[in-house]
């Protein structure tokens, strides 16, 4: 065999490299998920007992390392969900479904973060709070999107545990274990979840549809979901008060998750009383504020 012929085969034999930048890597962190994890995980690191005997330094580690973590999985979520994506207009222009990333470099990238990002959370903290990291991670990727996602319209209440874990993750670095407090932070994430995602689809139904997503908008229509929608939102007010009724917060707190319960309830009684889809987006909206501004309550309550 030739030189040039044995070059030739080589190269054949080797994996084609994307020419992707540096932001296509970073659109498969899920950057606007990742903060939501980041500053829930903040704040059940921040009212934590024993914060202050903590070097700031370690602290500063293991928020990089959840927001790792979570864009972690969100990179194996969009290499597991390639084909779907290129259905669906809302994420048809994602790295992988274009072309811009290659699949076996993001499920690479996903992989090797997720290791790294354990690892060194063990190392920063401590066990528990890397071993929920871990669990966190696993749950995205296999019971939500690899089990519940294409199979059933409780996709979202039973893997929206996955989202909910920075709180006590945040909690057991500094503490090395878990109170009633970060499960009931966990609790509010959780209970949130499905309204939050509900309005989401309720105007990116045919989205799912043409991709084959059992949406509950899909599998239930819409006027059965938005039932539900309110369903868990009078669910959640009351257990967002559980905090300043326990008095783990103080009054602001309880009065400002009285406020934005308020206002999640109202957004979520227009949804269901109209068909207008732009209420559906107005709620969407109003549910990331709504978090961001409780969890900001329960640093400063």
């Amino acid at each position: 065999m030739t030189n040039s012929a044995l070059y030739e085969n080589t190269t054949q034999a080797l994996p084609e490299i994307s020419d992707a930048g540096i932001n296509d890597y970073f659109t498969l962190l899920k950057p606007r998920v990742m903060s939501l994890v980041v500053f829930t995980g903040f704040a059940g690191m921040w009212v934590a007992p024993g914060i202050e005997n903590i070097h700031p330094f370690l602290l500063i580690i293991a928020m990089v390392c959840l927001a790792i973590n979570a864009g972690a999985a969100g990179a194996i979520n969009m290499w597991y969900d390639r084909d779907i994506d290129a259905m669906m207009n809302r994420t048809k222009e994602r790295p992988l479904p274009t072309g811009r990333v290659h699949a076996d470099e993001a499920l690479a990238f996903g992989i090797v973060l997720s290791v790294f990002s354990v690892m060194m959370m063990a190392l920063a903290t401590n066990w528990l709070a890397a071993g929920l990291l871990a669990g966190a991670n696993l749950f995205y990727v296999f019971i939500y999107t690899v089990w519940l996602k294409r199979r059933t319209p409780q996709n979202i209440v039973i893997g929206g545990a996955a989202g909910a874990f920075p709180p006590m993750i945040g909690w057991a670095a500094v503490t090395g274990n878990i109170t009633l407090y970060p499960l009931i932070l966990f609790a509010i994430i959780f209970m949130w979840t499905p309204p939050h995602f509900w309005a989401l689809s309720l105007f990116a139904n045919s989205d799912y549809k043409r991709a084959n997503i059992p949406m509950m908008t899909v599998s239930a229509g819409a006027r059965s979901t938005k039932i539900q929608m309110l369903v868990y939102t009078l669910l959640l007010v009351p257990l967002t008060l559980l905090p300043y009724a326990l008095g783990y917060a103080g009054l602001q707190y309880g009065i400002a998750a009285a406020v934005l319960g308020a206002g999640f309830i109202l957004s979520s009684i227009k949804v269901l009383n109209s068909d207008d889809l732009k209420y559906a987006r107005i709620m969407f909206g109003y549910s990331v504020f709504y978090l961001f501004a409780l969890f900001l309550a329960v640093i400063f309550g």
